[in-house]
């Protein structure tokens, strides 16, 4: 499952959800990106994220399909935010479920550094000192 919203996610719900779906599940692994206090010595007051959502999606679905055949996995969900979000605020959830937790561990951990790196949505910092668009990814 794919989706990108504004408003926020239920963990449990979305683990539930995927898990019912799969009776030979030995590991689910979740990944919650939050927003943080500060960035690179900066005081963050909140986030701001926008994508080009179409694209989005498309890169998405492929980033799931690839995981799912790269790491032999059951699954993988990915649920990110768009919009203004505040300190501590969950921001991206993503859920891999395999037969083994290796599998899990390695598909979830690829499928957040490929997020990163190929799809279309940005993130904006509103810091004390002024607006900052994110070009790198860490």
């Amino acid at each position: 499952m794919i989706k990108i919203q504004e408003g926020d996610f239920l963990v449990d719900s979305e683990v539930r959800n995927l898990r019912s779906k799969f009776n030979n599940t030995g590991g689910v692994v979740t990944f919650i990106g939050t927003a943080r206090e500060s960035s690179k010595g900066k005081e963050i007051k909140e986030l701001f994220f926008e994508s080009y959502e179409e694209m989005a999606i498309k890169k998405l679905e492929a980033l799931r399909e690839e995981a799912i055949k790269k790491f032999d996995i059951f699954d993988l969900s990915v649920i990110h935010r768009l919009g203004e979000i505040q300190i501590a605020d969950d921001i991206v959830l993503i859920i891999a479920i395999a037969e083994h937790r290796k599998a899990a561990f390695e598909a979830c951990e690829w499928a957040i550094d490929e997020l990163k790196r190929t799809v279309p949505i940005w993130k904006k910092e509103i810091t004390t000192d002024g607006d900052v668009w994110v070009e790198d990814h860490p």
